[in-house]
C-alpha cells in the first residue's frame, strides 16, 4: 500500500471466539499440565531434556539456539540487559526491518502477549514467544527441525519475517523454524516442472522460501521483470503464495498463488517434495491459497515473471468539509464507479472515510494511490477520470479535487517510492470483507451507507485479471470469491498493551464495522492474510467451497497435526487453553 495509505490505517480507530482464546495467559505453575493431550512445553513431563536438544543441534549443524525475547536488553532485572543495545532496539521496534531480522519477533506484539516490550517498566519474561528456533537454510535443516518436533510432540512454528496479521508465526513454547535465510535465485527463460513431459514457455523465477517480495522485486528489475507481489518490501514469499497474494498487478495477471509453476515443499511427516501439475497435485492445489503453517514448509517456488511495465501513479483525493451532508452519497458514486476504473485497468488503493488528514490535505470522502499501466502519459489516467470527475464537480460543488499524476519507468521505480512505510510493533487488528462488483453498482446508496459505517478501504487488487486467471493444474485453494471480487476492503485498529478490555472491545469493533460489508456483499467471503482470528465462520469465510476439499488433503498429509494455527484448516481439534495447545476432539 503507499504511503498515505499507511498513515490511514495508523490514525483510524477502529465476536466470534470467547476470551480465553485470546488472553494466553502464563499456566498457574512451572508443570502444571492440562486435562487432555497437550503439546510439550517447558517443565512438562513430556519437554524434552537438555541432553536430548543438545543432540538434534548437533544434527542440525549448531543451528538450534534458544531463544531470547528481544526487548529483554531493556530490562535491567534480565540476564540480556544492554543499555546500548536498548537503544538499538527501542528505536528499530516500530519498523518492519527490526521484526524481519529478529529470529521470534512478530511485526504485532498481541500475538506475543506483550511479554517483553523494550519498555523497563513493563513485565519482561520469554513466555510468550516459542522456546528454540533453528535458523534453517535448507530443505534439510527443515526436515530435521519437523522429524524432532513430531517425534517429542513440540509444537511446531515457521517464520520467515513475520509480517503476519494472523499471528501464525508465533506461538510460546515452540520450536520454531525460521527460514529468513532461504535466499536462493534463479531465473528461466522457459520452465519444464520436474516429472512433466512439457516444457513452460516464457519467463520465470524459482526463489527460496525466505525470500522477500522486495528483494525479489530488486533483483528481476535488473533484467526487466518482475512478479505479481505484495505491497511490502518485508512481505515473504511463503506467507503471501500460501495465503493467495493480492498485488496492483493481480488485476492484470491474476494473483500471487496463481503465478506457481513448482514448489519444493517439506511435509508435516518430513518428508522433501516437489509439487506441481503432474505430482503431488493435491499439495500443489492446497498450497496456493490454502493458508500458511498448514500443509507444509515451502522451501522454495517456481513462479512466472513478467516484464516490467511503464506505470503512470496518481495520488487522488476527493475531500470535503468534514461536515459537509453528501460525503457518503458522493461515496456511494464513487464505488459505483470501480467496475468501470477495473474495465480501464486501473488498479491501486483507495480509502474512504469521514476524518482524513494527510500533509495539506484533510477533510471527508475519498483518498486513494493508483495506477495504469504501459503508459507514461499522465493524460491516460487524467482521460479515464474525466467524466467522473464532471459527475462530481457538477452534483457536489463542495468537493475539492486533488489529482497528482506521475510517470514511472519501471514497476521498482513506482514500488520505490509507495510500498508499505506503515510502522509495526505495536498490538493492531485487521478487518476485511471482499465485494463484488454487483453489490456496488445495484444500490449506491447503500453502498455508500455501509462504508460510511465500514470507515476502510477499496483496494482495486482483484477484477478482471483475477477473476479470469487461470493457474497451472486448472485451480487452486484460493478463496473463490476472489474470483467474484471487484474490491478487497480492509480496516483496522490499535488497542493499548496489558489492557485485555481495550484489547477486545477494539476486535469487536472491527468486526462490527465489516459486518458493514457482509451484509453489502453477503454471499462473498474474506481474505485471510489481511483479517483477525475473530472472523466469523472463517472456514467459509476464507475458503468457500474449497474447506471440504482442504480439509481433507490436511487430514491425509498431517494426520499427527504437527501444524496447527488459527485460523487454518483442518485445526478443529485442538485449542489453545493459556500457553499450552491441548487437543479437545480425538476424532
Amino acid at each position: 500500500m503507499s504511503a498515505l495509505l499507511s498513515l490511514f490505517l495508523t490514525l483510524t480507530s477502529v465476536s466470534a471466539y470467547g476470551d480465553d482464546f485470546f488472553s494466553r495467559q502464563p499456566r498457574a505453575e512451572s508443570g502444571q499440565e492440562y486435562a487432555g493431550a497437550c503439546k510439550a512445553v517447558p517443565g512438562s513431563s513430556g519437554w524434552p531434556s537438555e541432553e536430548t536438544w543438545a543432540k538434534f543441534n548437533q544434527s542440525t549443524r549448531g543451528r538450534l539456539f534458544g531463544a531470547a525475547a528481544p526487548g529483554a536488553v531493556c530490562h535491567p532485572g534480565q540476564s540480556a540487559y544492554n543499555a546500548e543495545q536498548c537503544a538499538v532496539v527501542t528505536a528499530g521496534w516500530s519498523t518492519y526491518t527490526f521484526h524481519e531480522n529478529d529470529p521470534v519477533s512478530n511485526m504485532w506484539e498481541q500475538y506475543n502477549n506483550d511479554t517483553c516490550l523494550p519498555d523497563p517498566n513493563t513485565p519482561c519474561s520469554t513466555g510468550g514467544y516459542p522456546s528454540y528456533v533453528v535458523n534453517a537454510t535448507s530443505a534439510h535443516d527443515v526436515k530435521l527441525s519437523l522429524n524432532f518436533a513430531r517425534t517429542h510432540n513440540v509444537r511446531v512454528i515457521v517464520k520467515s519475517t513475520g509480517h503476519d496479521y494472523q499471528g501464525r508465526s508465533q506461538a510460546p513454547g515452540a520450536l520454531s523454524i525460521w527460514i529468513r535465510h532461504m535466499q536462493d535465485f534463479k531465473t528461466h527463460t522457459s520452465f519444464q516442472p520436474q516429472g512433466c513431459k512439457f516444457t513452460i514457455d516464457g519467463p520465470a523465477v524459482t526463489a527460496g522460501g525466505g525470500s522477500q517480495i522486495g528483494d525479489l522485486y530488486a533483483e528481476l528489475d535488473k533484467i526487466n521483470q518482475t512478479v505479481v507481489g505484495g505491497g511490502g518490501k518485508s512481505v515473504s514469499v511463503g506467507g503471501y503464495i500460501t495465503g493467495g497474494g493480492h498485488s496492483i498487478l493481480a488485476p492484470t495477471y491474476g494473483l500471487g498463488a496463481d503465478q506457481v509453476l513448482e514448489m519444493e515443499v517439506v511435509t508435516p511427516m518430513g518428508d522433501i517434495v516437489v509439487a506441481n501439475e503432474c505430482q503431488n497435485q493435491d499439495l500443489f492445489w492446497a498450497m496456493r491459497g490454502g493458508g500458511g503453517s498448514t500443509f507444509g514448509v515451502m522451501t522454495s517456488v517456481t513462479l512466472t515473471t513478467h516484464p516490467s511495465p511503464q506505470i503512470v501513479g496518481m495520488e487522488i483525493g476527493l475531500f470535503a468539509d468534514f461536515n459537509a451532508t453528501f460525503i457518503w452519497e458522493m461515496a456511494g458514486y464513487l464505488l459505483s464507479q470501480i467496475p468501470y476504473l477495473d474495465s480501464k485497468g486501473v488498479s491501486g488503493y483507495t480509502i474512504f472515510t469521514d476524518n482524513f488528514t494527510y500533509g495539506p490535505i484533510s477533510g471527508a470522502g475519498m483518498g486513494g494511490s493508483l495506477v495504469i499501466l504501459g503508459t507514461q502519459d499522465v493524460n491516460d489516467m487524467l482521460s479515464i477520470w474525466a467524466p467522473i470527475l464532471d459527475h462530481v464537480n457538477k452534483t457536489w460543488p463542495g468537493v475539492s479535487p486533488l489529482l497528482l499524476p506521475t510517470p514511472y519507468p519501471s514497476f521498482q521505480a513506482w514500488f520505490d517510492i509507495h510500498y508499505d512505510q506503515d510502522t509495526a510493533g505495536t498490538d493492531r487488528w485487521i478487518g476485511s470483507h471482499l465485494v463484488d462488483a454487483e453489490s456496488l453498482t445495484r444500490n449506491t446508496t447503500a453502498a455508500g451507507e455501509a462504508f460510511k459505517i465500514f470507515q476502510g478501504s477499496a483496494y482495486l487488487v482483484a477484477g478482471k485479471g483475477v477473476n479470469n486467471a487461470k493457474p497451472r493444474g486448472g485451480s487452486n485453494a484460493v478463496n473463490p470469491s476472489w474470483r467474484r471480487a471487484i474490491v478487497h476492503s480492509t480496516n483496522g485498529a490499535l488497542f493499548p498493551p496489558f489492557n485485555h478490555t481495550a484489547k477486545m472491545e477494539s476486535l469487536a469493533e472491527v468486526n462490527a464495522r465489516v459486518e458493514s460489508l457482509r451484509k453489502l456483499a453477503p454471499d462473498m467471503g474474506a481474505y485471510m492474510n489481511e483479517n483477525n482470528p475473530a472472523e466469523p465462520d472463517w472456514q467459509r469465510s476464507f475458503w468457500g467451497e474449497n474447506y471440504d476439499r482442504l480439509f481433507r488433503i490436511k487430514r491425509a498429509i498431517d494426520p499427527l497435526d504437527v501444524f496447527w494455527c488459527h485460523p487454518c484448516v483442518g485445526n478443529e481439534r485442538w485449542k489453545e487453553i493459556g500457553y499450552q495447545l491441548c487437543r479437545v476432539d480425538h476424532s
